[in-house]
């Protein structure tokens, strides 16, 4: 009976109570009623930084309460129907003040409570009211209770009108505070320090991790902000974010134990439920790829939404999962599995787009373009680079670490470290013989390498020596890694490709990588390889580094849907050419690839092994065809491909489609010559 709404998708300061039942029991209501407010008077053992006395006032009422509610005999049905109607407001009630104070008592809160304290206080005030207007309906002269029961109830629905729920003088106070520290901020002025501090230690966060939180809820409310109509609290919420973040980023020196979890985007109860995930659970029932934006329907089953949109507009009106019929196609969004799917993302370096008009990063936009986030990243960006250039080296390390985290995502705080010189100073950083060191400083120019300009000054500071360095003997797995990512961007640029393709270290290291990397980094890797091949003269180099028997061999023991498909584009990519396909058909990839085409969710993988297996009958056609046309397997998903894929999958599993038919028909008619490829695919050897 007690509302167990997962704290994952209740947004804060919302109060999704749920109504008894009409056909509970009187019994069952006062064991649940009794049950609730002992819960809501546990808060207070629990620390509130704002709004104490409504706190405390809201609890001393359902004590009260309580001691009216234990007085009442159970399984007594004569006064139940005139009784269960108020006692089930009550229960109403309780529910919606045990969340306001779930909210004030949160950790990673504090400043969103402060700011919106008006709200929290005629919160209090109207549930109070609201339990007066139950208690005056509660007849208990039903009720074989005593006097003195009568009236304590007298006494609590005296006191629930009478009480006043306010804004408490030193939360307004702090809360002007913090206004006017915004108003410097809009202006690109430097508050002092010591206003910083007092605001932080009011608030009672002392830890560069427990500032790191409140980024990381109002981030969270950013984007939730972003999904409603009127997006209200849009500007507060990005201003405070930059309040936030210059506290973190300027007034620790200290870096707590809480980093690494913090810059992973995760939790630990997060990553134990992630641990225990099926994660066919996180794909789409339809197109059997990893859900973006995952809603669930009327049947309770979850699709992702662009799936599901377009079963709906192809005139479907049931579930596609299990055919039931559907009373409405409204979609819900499922924003626990949307999370869950994103720390799954985070925690294996898979990449996690978000679909739609809806995108985040066009919410960040929105939130990055209020003045005073514009002017707070212009002044913690001048504060960090100055770190870099002239602090200790802890100083470093620890500006290196925030602007790891600040470029991670956000392309105007990359263009604002980039124009506050950030790129040389880490540059040499990475130099370092810390590992700790390396790694942040690595990890933020990846981030930079995002930015067109940061790519130039990057290279014209002998950065790409550097990064390929770092790539072959860097200290830790993580700092390789991140060198590799690195390079990927900036293959983005021809002249870059031509240099790191010339260098005689590069590929060879990005195999050892790939060989003996973690997942991230031979995904890394791949993809690296993957922008080099887009300048023809390097396909040569990969193909005498040995890249093709060890894709192969890999392809055999990935686990990673991600890691094959990226695989499959590279291999795609060298079959273009002849020598490519030759050195595929030899390393026995053949095989690999069908099983990998009839046993692979992903329809991306699908797609890139249609492609490879038309390069590979195209330019080596005598190896490949007639393996193919014996395999009775592979027509299955060609033909699903030709009727579901992507415009270009479905011509190219069409075209091998038909040259699979003609040879099996000249086969079968005894005019097959010893090379069979069409006019058009011949090569002169």
């Amino acid at each position: 009976m007690i509302n167990k709404s997962n704290e994952f998708t209740r947004r804060i300061l919302n109060f999704p109570a749920i109504r008894p039942s009409e056909t509970v029991s009187f019994s069952s209501l006062v064991t649940s009623l009794i049950q609730l407010g002992q819960t809501i008077c546990e808060y207070k053992s629990r620390t509130s930084f704002t709004n104490k006395k409504n706190a405390r006032n809201s609890i001393r009422l359902v004590e009260n309460i309580l001691i009216v509610l234990k007085e009442i005999p159970n399984g007594v049905s004569r006064f139940a129907e005139s009784s269960i109607l108020s006692l089930s407001e009550i229960h109403f009630i309780f529910q919606k003040f045990q969340f306001l104070l779930e909210d004030c008592t949160r950790e990673d809160t504090r400043i969103w409570i402060l700011a919106k304290s008006e709200v929290v206080s005629s919160q209090f005030q109207m549930l109070a009211r609201a339990i007066a207007v139950a208690l005056d309906v509660l007849l208990l002269e039903e009720m074989d209770v005593c006097l003195e029961v009568k009236e304590v109830v007298e006494f609590v629905r005296n006191q629930a009108v009478k009480l006043r729920f306010e804004v408490e003088v030193d939360d307004r106070r702090m809360r002007v505070n913090v206004l006017k520290i915004l108003d410097q901020l809009e202006a690109g002025m430097v508050p002092e320090s010591s206003d910083l501090k007092r605001v932080l230690d009011y608030l009672g966060i002392k830890r560069w991790g427990e500032c790191n939180r409140e980024v990381k809820f109002l981030d969270t409310e950013i984007g939730l902000e972003g999904n409603t109509m009127e997006k209200r609290d849009m500007g507060l919420l990005s201003s405070l974010m930059g309040f936030m973040i210059y506290c973190r980023g300027t007034l620790f020196e200290v870096l707590d134990n809480a980093t690494t979890r913090q810059n992973d985007g995760g939790n630990n109860n997060g990553d134990q439920i992630i641990r225990f995930l099926n994660f066919d659970d996180l794909r789409c029932p339809i197109t059997l790829e990893i859900m973006s934006d995952p809603v669930t329907i009327a049947s309770g089953h979850t699709y992702d939404r662009s799936s599901i949109l377009k079963w709906f507009r192809a005139g479907n009106s049931t579930c596609p999962k299990t055919g039931e019929r559907l009373m409405s196609i409204d979609l819900v969004p499922n924003l626990a599995l949307k999370l869950l799917i994103k720390q799954h993302c985070s925690m294996n370096g898979i990449p996690f787009v978000e679909t739609g008009r809806r995108n985040r990063d066009n919410i960040k936009l929105v939130a990055t373009s209020s003045v005073t986030t514009e002017q707070v990243m212009k002044l913690l960006a001048s504060f960090l680079v100055g770190r870099l250039i002239a602090g200790s080296m802890e100083q470093k390390n620890k500006a290196a670490f925030e602007i790891r985290l600040l470029t991670k995502t956000s392309i105007f705080n990359r263009s604002c470290l980039v124009e506050a010189g950030a790129t040389p100073p880490l540059l040499n950083l990475v130099t370092s013989r810390d590992s700790s060191y390396q790694e942040n400083a690595m990890a933020a120019l990846l981030n930079l390498a995002k930015n067109s300009t940061s790519k130039r000054i990057l290279v014209e500071n002998g950065g790409l020596f550097l990064i390929l360095d770092v790539l072959k003997k860097g200290i830790k797995s993580e700092a390789r890694q991140h060198a590799a990512g690195t390079l990927f961007y900036l293959t983005s640029v021809e002249e870059y490709r031509k240099m790191i393709g010339e260098n005689p270290q590069a590929i060879p290291s990005l195999l050892e990588l790939l060989r003996n990397g973690a997942d991230r980094g031979k995904k890394n890797a791949l993809v690296t390889i993957f922008g080099l091949l887009m300048r023809p003269e390097n396909h040569w180099r990969v193909i005498a580094a040995g890249l093709v028997p060890l894709l192969v061999n890999l392809l055999k023991s990935f686990e990673r849907e991600d890691l094959i498909t990226d695989s499959l584009a590279v291999l795609s990519s060298l079959c273009e050419r002849l020598d490519g396909a030759m050195a595929v058909l030899y390393a026995g990839a053949l095989p690999i690839i069908i099983d990998v085409l009839n046993s692979c969710n992903s329809r991306t993988a699908k797609e890139h092994c249609v492609s490879l297996l038309l390069a590979l009958c195209i330019n080596g056609g005598a190896d490949a065809v007639p393996v193919l046309v014996k395999n009775s397997s592979l027509m299955g998903p060609l033909y699903s491909l030709l009727a579901e894929g992507t415009s270009k999958a479905s011509k190219k599993a069409s075209t091998l489609i038909r040259m699979l038919h003609q040879y099996n028909e000249k086969t079968t008619s005894g005019l097959i010559t010893p090379v069979f490829i069409e006019d058009q695919f011949i090569n002169v050897w």
